[in-house]
């Protein structure tokens, strides 16, 4: 049986899980022990989630059909010596050999029946911050009404605020729990984020943590002081200003920046490296200075439309971007923030403090005739 025969018969409904173990390079810091994949359902669509353990850690990450099994190919043919694979009706197992060969044996269940756990990724138990239990910020915020139902017109923001806090939960043993950790959200807005950071980190996790929110919204800002003033939150704290000219504070732990727009997310990123940063969380916005910039003859034929262009320039982006903090001794991933229906900002970069890695991106920035903000700073 083939590898791609194999997919055919377990990447879909039936599937109960597959685990992926044994590495084939012992001892290589934050590489993952194991990665367990489940089926789930996100909106009524079927997907997968990949779960890496690496330490005491487990990083999560969601697929679609095809990239999960993209995935697995790959961690099969490179990464991994075994993978056992069952479903509600069959089981197999895979040995990969040093140079990709695999040996794939299967076989029907006929004894046990086997029981799939829900696929729901939207039970109440699922979420960091439970629906039925009132949280006071996303009451005043339109979120929850006062006994703790999430307002339909808000269960997008709820989910999305769930999420970003899974995202948190991942990297909080990067921080140091016996020490004051600083915090600077740039371009806060609402605060929606800020606010729920806050609560987890400090309130649910006993982080000692000292947040600062910054946007040039001063109507918002004020709002937002006035709200954590209400709820006592005395280490957070709401300030009107530009990100490019902040210079307040010394020593940051860890820089959040979502949707701050064009060049604002490359400031942030930089003033980021320059703390030394133990964590970088990024969604960024409005990548127009690429769009302004790439120009390429062998692409000519794509670009002429300008839809494409603007999404590639985008996507190029952020890429470069990320090649550009691994090279500043981050561990860099790029992961899906929140679905495409809510909107088309949907990447996260996420960055942990780890080591330098080179990489070929001026050679990219060239090719495409790209100048772009964040090379430059860091330079």
């Amino acid at each position: 049986m083939e590898i791609n025969e194999l997919m055919d018969k377990f990447i879909n409904e039936n599937l109960i899980d597959i685990i992926i173990s044994n590495p084939k390079s012992k001892g290589v810091e934050e590489a993952a022990s194991k990665i367990k994949i489940r089926p789930l359902l996100l909106q009524e669509k079927l997907c997968f989630q990949a779960s890496r353990y690496v330490g005491k850690q487990v990083f999560h990450e969601n697929f679609d059909d095809m990239a999960i099994r993209t995935a697995i190919t790959e961690w099969l043919t490179k990464e991994y010596k075994q993978g056992q694979f069952r479903s509600k009706e069959m089981s197999a197992t895979v040995l990969s050999g040093n140079k990709g060969n695999m040996t794939i044996k299967c076989k029907k269940e006929t004894t046990v029946k086997r029981v799939q756990a829900p696929l729901s990724h939207n039970r109440k138990k699922q979420y960091i911050l439970e629906e039925g239990k009132a949280v006071p910020f996303l009451v005043d915020l339109g979120v929850m009404t006062k006994d703790g139902k999430v307002i339909q017109a808000k269960y997008d923001k709820f989910r999305q605020i769930n999420r970003f806090l899974e995202y948190i939960e991942d990297v909080l043993p990067r921080l140091d729990k016996s020490k004051k950790q600083t915090i600077i959200d740039f371009g806060c807005g609402k605060s929606y984020l800020t606010f729920a950071m806050y609560y987890y980190m400090k309130e649910l996790k006993g982080y000692d943590i000292r947040i600062i929110g910054l946007d040039l919204k001063k109507e918002v800002i004020s709002h937002c002081q006035e709200l954590a003033k209400k709820y006592g939150y005395r280490d957070l704290n709401f300030l009107t200003g530009d990100i490019a000219d902040y210079e307040d504070v010394e020593q940051v732990n860890m820089v959040v920046t979502l949707h701050a727009c064009d060049t604002a997310t490359d400031y942030a990123l930089y003033k980021a490296v320059r703390w030394n940063a133990d964590v970088i969380l990024s969604v960024p916005c409005c990548q127009h200075e690429a769009n302004r910039q790439i120009a390429s003859k062998e692409f000519s034929g794509i670009f002429k439309y300008g839809i494409i262009k603007e999404r590639m320039a985008a996507l190029i982006t952020d890429g470069i971007r990320a090649n550009l903090l691994e090279r500043c001794g981050y561990k860099t991933q790029i992961l899906e923030f929140i679905d495409l229906e809510h909107t088309p900002k949907n990447l996260l970069i996420r960055a942990v403090k780890g080591e330098i890695t080179e990489n070929h991106v001026e050679e990219l920035e060239r090719f495409l005739s790209l100048d772009l903000t964040l090379g430059n700073l860091l330079r």
